[in-house]
Order: C-alpha cells, then sequence, then structure tokens
C-alpha cells in the first residue's frame, strides 16, 4: 500500500497494491499493521455502505466530540468525488478542503481523520461506496455544512440543478455559521 500526504494534514490517499490475473484482481483494502505504521492507529468499529445514483450528494457531514468518527472510504463500483473540509479550528488549513475522485476502477482509499466534515456525490449509475468508520453512529451528535457553502467554493464537478438531497442536507448550516467542535 502506498499512503500518499495531502495539503489537508493528516488525510491520506491511499493507494493498494493490486494483484490482476484473467481471473479479475485482487487487493488487500485494509491491514491495521500496514496502517498503523503509516500513522493511523486507530481500530474501525463499525462499516457502512450506500448505494446511490448520479447526482446522490450526502454531505458535508461529520460527528461532534465525543462521538466523532474517522472514516476510511472508498468506491466499490461506480465513481464518485469525496469532499473533506478541515474544521479544526486550531489547524492551519482550517475551512480549506480537498476533493479526491474515488471508483471501482482506481481503488483509491482515502483516510478522513476526525475532525473533518466529509461528503461526496456520485458520479456514475449504481456507485456503491464503502466507509469503515471508528466511532459508532450517534444521531444526536450529527453536525454538518450546506454542500454549496458560497465560502467554501466547492467545485462538485456537476450541474447543481441536478444534484439529489436527503431533506436533512438542505437545511444545514453555511460554514460562517457552523460551530465547530473540533479543537484538536
Amino acid at each position: 500500500m502506498k499512503f500518499i500526504e495531502t495539503e489537508l494534514k493528516d488525510a491520506l490517499i491511499i493507494e493498494p497494491k493490486i494483484w490482476k490475473d484473467d481471473r479479475g484482481y485482487f487487493y488487500e483494502s485494509f491491514s491495521k499493521k500496514l496502517f498503523k505504521d503509516a500513522g493511523i492507529d486507530v481500530d474501525f468499529v463499525q462499516d457502512n455502505q450506500s448505494l446511490s445514483q448520479p447526482g446522490t450528494l450526502r454531505g458535508l457531514h461529520a460527528q461532534a466530540p465525543p462521538f466523532a468518527q474517522g472514516k476510511l472510504v472508498r468506491v466499490i463500483q461506480g465513481k464518485a468525488l469525496d469532499v473533506i473540509v478541515d474544521a479544526r479550528t486550531n489547524s492551519a488549513t482550517f475551512g480549506k478542503h480537498l476533493s479526491v475522485e474515488l471508483s471501482g476502477e482506481n481503488h483509491r482509499l482515502f483516510w478522513v481523520p476526525p475532525g473533518f466534515l466529509h461528503g461526496f456525490v456520485t458520479l456514475e449509475e449504481n456507485t456503491i461506496f464503502s466507509y469503515k468508520v471508528t466511532n459508532l453512529y450517534n444521531k444526536e451528535s450529527e453536525i454538518g455544512v450546506i454542500w454549496n457553502d458560497p465560502t467554501l467554493n466547492i467545485d462538485w464537478q456537476i450541474n447543481p440543478d441536478q444534484v439529489i438531497l436527503s431533506e436533512k442536507d438542505k437545511t444545514l448550516p453555511t460554514f460562517k455559521d457552523f460551530e465547530s467542535p473540533f479543537n484538536l
């Protein structure tokens, strides 16, 4: 596995070693030892998976402490643009975002540490998105920022008129009005 640092401290893109032959391919999507050696010494407690159609946008979400989650995300099938926003108030990159394309073809994984808002938009039909998380889901600790926040100015690479959102995601606050609980 190759662990690639990003401009947002602690967030990593992970490229697994893939073995291909006439049967298909094989790769290790997680190794506790390799992750620990790369500085990600966490215990994953829950796996989540979603199926979405093109234009489905989920985010920008996080859970407030003490239920904050680190996430290891990947796309099993299809393609998505994955986006994180540094919400750690003491970080030099507070308020900055990063976009990474994840797909069933590139097999990339993305480590999203606690303290980041996270979201993604699906770019292909029947996109299957997988998340390993470091803390259990807690509804009362849900927080987030509206996807089309003017301050963040995220290029989601889709027509804004074609975005499909949950009712909850339509009412999230702007980043300016967001009170971050992350002082990590």
